[in-house]
């Protein structure tokens, strides 16, 4: 007979409590293709018990404004979220480090190279060097790709300047790090090493097979052979949205099960905000449980499970 053990979590009202049935067998199952840095691979017999895997949601843009940092808050309380991603030079920077300091939130730095920083405490040099990066990344959807040499200075003055300030807001240096609009991982930052050997950073989309074109497939792969090199990444990262068709969401579940995948979320957006305080994500995930803080194989980068093949 299978043990049973309670698990302790921050409870929604509408949400049953968890018991977790130990060593139970593991009925054969299988999940949908996936494409993982523009490899193909296959998920087969992954348990529907609780295993080897880690449930990561991420919030994004923490300390944008005072609706983004409550909505967070809110569905951290819960349960709902596990870590978030802080802005700084922001509206509610300040008050939302002191939030999750005092609170114990894990928090990790949102590099933001495309919208304009919107404290008064922001250094006016520091806006104008902001500008003309945003200025570039946003005039067409290849320029994240090519490195500019003119713009290099401004890119490290600006990522080392939010880096800066991220430690006088939290006492610490960043252990994570990931970016607004995903552009951390553009060539300015990525090819010049703007990003601190060691630490954890996100890695690029996970699609299945089909979703993206053989370029961009080829593209992601690059990008990430690069983050494992030098970083601690998860397994696999998808977005929360689209929430339909739910067997979307069952199919990035199944995969964390046996794998650390990362799920980004922004709870300022109503239907997120919704899914994640309302409860819903409770009766989705049944009996997984949502990781209470980021987490990745330390003492690997980038390890992936036998069961997965193509790489």
């Amino acid at each position: 007979m299978a043990a049973r053990t309670e698990v302790t979590r921050p409870q929604h009202p509408m949400e049953k409590p968890l018991t977790v049935c130990e060593n139970q067998a593991t009925p054969e199952g299988s999940a949908p293709a996936i494409v993982q840095g523009g490899s193909a691979v296959w998920a087969a017999g992954i348990s529907p018990g609780i295993d080897a895997g880690v449930l990561i949601v991420n919030a994004d843009d923490w300390g944008r404004d005072r609706l983004t940092t409550d909505r967070t808050l809110e569905c951290v309380l819960r349960g709902a979220v596990s870590s978030v991603s802080a802005m700084v030079f922001m509206q509610d920077s300040e008050r939302a480090a002191g939030i999750a300091r005092s609170r114990g939130i894990d928090a990790g730095l949102h590099l933001n190279l495309t919208t304009p920083f919107s404290s008064p405490r922001c250094p006016r040099g520091l806006a104008r060097r902001q500008e003309k990066v945003a200025a570039y990344l946003r005039r067409n959807r290849y320029a994240q790709v090519l490195f500019n040499p003119s713009l290099a200075p401004s890119f490290g003055y600006v990522v080392k300047a939010q880096t800066e300030e991220y430690c006088r807001l939290y006492g610490t240096q960043p252990e994570r790090i990931d970016g607004h609009h995903h552009m951390h991982l553009c060539a300015n930052v990525l090819w010049s090493g703007l990003l601190p050997y060691g630490i954890t950073v996100r890695r690029s989309f996970s699609f299945k097979i089909g979703e993206k074109s053989l370029w961009n497939r080829l593209y992601r792969r690059t990008i990430d052979r690069r983050l494992k090199r030098r970083h601690h990444v998860t397994d696999y990262f998808f977005s929360l949205v689209p929430l339909v068709p739910p067997s979307r969401l069952q199919q990035i579940l199944l995969m964390a099960r046996r794998h650390i995948v990362e799920v980004e979320t922004h709870p300022v957006k109503a239907e997120e905000y919704r899914f994640l305080a309302g409860g819903e994500i409770f009766r989705q995930i049944g009996d997984q449980r949502i990781a209470s803080r980021y987490a990745t194989r330390r003492g690997r980068t980038g390890t992936r499970s036998n069961q997965f093949q193509g790489e």
